[in-house]
C-alpha cells in the first residue's frame, strides 16, 4: 500500500512539475494565427527565423504607445516629479526633452517630434533598454506601436504604415516590408530628472 503511494505522489508531482514548466514556456510561433491578426504583414518576407518570436501574453497595442505627448514646463514638472525619478533624455538639434520611466513602463512606445526630427521613445521592462530611433526610413515617417510579441524577452514593435516587425533592442525590422532595414539610434541617457 505504501509503496502504491509514493509511486502515486511522485506521479502526481512529476507531472505538476510539468505542467508548471508548461505554463511558464512562450508560446511558439503561430505564423496563421498572425496571419488573419496581421493582414498588412509579409510574413514571407522575415530576417529571424520566426520561431525566435512568441507571444507575450497580450495583443497589439494593448500596451498603447503615446502618439501625441503631453508636453509639460519644466519648472511645473519639478513640482511633480522627484528628483530621483528616472527620465529618458534626448536632445536633436539643440531641442532637448525627457520622458519619465514611470509613465514608459506602461506605455513602452512614445511617438514624438523632437528639433524637427520624427522620433520614437522606446523602453522595454523586460530587459530594462531604453532606446531612441528616427522614425524615417527613406522618406516614409512610420510610427509605431507594440506587437504583444517579444523576442529573447525583448519588445517587438511594428510600424502602422506597412505592419512590419522591429526589435526594439536593435532597432532592426525583422518581419514584412522593412526585414532587414535599420532605424537610426539617437543618442540618449537614462538618469535622474533632477540632473
Amino acid at each position: 500500500g505504501s509503496e502504491f503511494m509514493s509511486c502515486s505522489k511522485l506521479r502526481f508531482l512529476v507531472l505538476g512539475a510539468f505542467a508548471l514548466t508548461l505554463s511558464f514556456m512562450p508560446a511558439i510561433a503561430d505564423v496563421d494565427a498572425w496571419k488573419k491578426d496581421w493582414l498588412q504583414t509579409d510574413f514571407s518576407r522575415h530576417s529571424v527565423d520566426l520561431t525566435e518570436i512568441s507571444s507575450g501574453g497580450i495583443a497589439r497595442d494593448v500596451i498603447p504607445a503615446i502618439d501625441t505627448p503631453t508636453i509639460g514646463d519644466l519648472e511645473k514638472a519639478r513640482l511633480v516629479h522627484d528628483a530621483r525619478e528616472p527620465v529618458i533624455t534626448v536632445t536633436v538639434n539643440g531641442a532637448t526633452r525627457a520622458y519619465p520611466l514611470t509613465v514608459l513602463i506602461w506605455h513602452e512606445i512614445v511617438n514624438d517630434t523632437l528639433g524637427g526630427v520624427p522620433i520614437t521613445v522606446t523602453f522595454c521592462p523586460l530587459c530594462n533598454t531604453a532606446i531612441v530611433f528616427d522614425r524615417r526610413v527613406g522618406d516614409q515617417v512610420l510610427d509605431f506601436g507594440t506587437t504583444g510579441n517579444l523576442r529573447f524577452s525583448d519588445l517587438v514593435m511594428y510600424d502602422r504604415q506597412t505592419e512590419s516587425w522591429w526589435q526594439q533592442f536593435t532597432g532592426e525590422g525583422i518581419v514584412g516590408k522593412f526585414s532587414g532595414e535599420s532605424l537610426t539610434i539617437i543618442p540618449s541617457r537614462v538618469e535622474p530628472f533632477g540632473v
